[in-house]
Order: C-alpha cells, then structure tokens, then sequence
C-alpha cells in the first residue's frame, strides 16, 4: 500500500503521530491535473480513518471534473507559522467515488464511518447533513511523507 519514506527519516512523523496529527487538522488542499497537464489546487475539509483520507467534494467542481478523467491526486495537509513548527503530511495516489452522486443520503454500508466522523468534526452532528451537491472520494493513499520540525534541534 505505502512505500516507505527515504529522505527526511530525522523529521518524518510516527504512524501514531501522523494519525493524531491527520485526525485534528480541519483542511487539507487536493492536487489535481487538468487534461492539458496544468495543476489544480483546492482547499476541502476531510476525515481521516487511519486508512483513507475521505473527502466531500462539489460534484460541480472543476476538481471533481479532472478526477472523473483521471484520478489520480496528491493531497497535502500542513501548519506552522515558524521554519521550527512545520509539519504536514502528503498523500498520493488515486481516488475512488463512494456513494451516490450527488450524496442525498442512501444507505452505504461503507459511508457509516466517514459520515459520522465528519458530521462530529465539521458540524457537532451526529449524523450527517446532505445537500445534494456534494459526493465522496476516497484516497487510500500508494505513498505518504510527512515531516514535523519540531524533532529537529534547537538552530538546526
């Protein structure tokens, strides 16, 4: 699933703190690649399950557009103000749309999760609100890398 990361060993997140990390962050920004090749970026709210990143997109969105044609995406989720506070985590790979579209709330075994964990930390639900204009991705990441500063020595 994941291929191990090579540089930045010093600086690179535990699983455990990388799941913490993913789990308290609210925003992350999705990479996507238009059909002449030029890059997309955008902000979204996301959940993270330990496992995938799941993300609840504009059906209407030109995101959404570029990942009907080709799925493959980096996501980036990252703070710090200082060079001493940065850390972040990248995800790559490709996506896969979960659910109806747009999501008005059918039963879907494998939305139970993610619904509930984004309806407690975007809107103190415990269920999830529809609207009729968003669906699910999911991203179970091929590669992930991370990085945390603060690990590093004073100065360095």
């Amino acid at each position: 699933m994941t291929v191990a990361q090579r540089r930045g060993r010093r600086i690179m997140m535990t699983d455990a703190e990388r799941d913490a990390y993913l789990t308290e962050q609210r925003t992350c920004r999705v990479a996507t690649v238009s059909p002449d090749g030029m890059p997309h970026i955008g902000a979204l709210w996301f959940v993270w399950d330990g496992t995938s990143v799941w993300l609840y997109s504009l059906t209407r969105s030109l995101r959404w557009a570029q990942l009907r044609r080709d799925p493959k995406v980096a996501v980036v989720v990252d703070d710090g103000t200082e060079y001493g506070e940065l850390r972040g985590v990248e995800l790559s790979g490709e996506v896969s749309f979960v659910g109806e579209i747009p999501r008005a709330g059918e039963d879907c075994a494998e939305l139970d999760a993610p619904e509930r964990l984004f309806a407690t930390k975007y809107f103190g639900l415990d269920s999830m609100p529809y609207d009729d204009r968003h669906a699910w991705l999911r991203l179970t990441p091929q590669t992930v890398r991370s990085w945390d500063f603060t690990k590093l020595p004073a100065g360095a």
